[in-house]
């Protein structure tokens, strides 16, 4: 590998690591944190990439966005992954989940669906908060990444990370934004 793309992997390296970083720390409902963060660099991304094209191809014509993304992961340098891990109802009976009491949320595995669900709705926000500081933190510092439910769908399918609900950032640094210039 040329010196220079040694020096770009190990900048995203950085910048996934800070990511880290701002999710961890972002505010969480009643402060409880059920969020599980990963890191994906190498080998893996061209299998994550694979999976997500053969995944596309089984769904059929509604899913080929998936085949997409697929190959906006195999031209990245790093997915920054993060799940919701095992969340627990916040306990505040708000209704939010489409139950009246959170004692009533049942969690089940819908066939054919890519999450379980449901969950909790703040727990949805948690997520979304830890997302927004995770892509705020990779955009100060000028690496290309778009949040994408396609990624955190097959990863989770293939089991890189464990969790209800899985969103993936994949970093990129070129010339040329390759996840909204496509």
């Amino acid at each position: 590998m040329p010196e220079h793309d040694v020096i770009m992997q190990e900048i995203m390296e950085t910048v996934a690591g800070l990511m880290a970083l701002a999710a961890r720390t972002a505010p969480k409902a009643k402060g409880r944190d059920f969020l599980e963060i990963k890191i994906l660099q190498g080998d893996v991304l061209q299998k994550l990439a694979d999976a997500m094209v053969a995944y596309a191809q089984k769904a059929g014509s509604d899913k080929q966005y998936f085949a997409r993304d697929g190959e906006n992961v195999r031209r990245s340098a790093a997915v920054f992954l993060i799940s919701l891990k095992e969340p627990k109802p916040a306990g505040l009976n708000c209704g939010g989940c489409g139950f009246a009491r959170c004692s009533e949320l049942q969690e089940r595995e819908i066939p054919d669906s890519e999450f379980t669900g449901p969950l909790c709705a703040w727990r949805h926000v948690d997520i979304g908060i830890a997302l927004g500081s995770a892509a705020k933190t990779a955009s100060l510092h000028n690496a290309d990444n778009r949040m994408m439910y396609t990624i955190g769908a097959v990863a989770r399918a293939q089991k890189l990370i464990e969790g209800k609900f899985v969103v993936g950032i994949p970093l990129s640094a070129t010339g040329k934004n390759i996840y909204f210039d496509r």
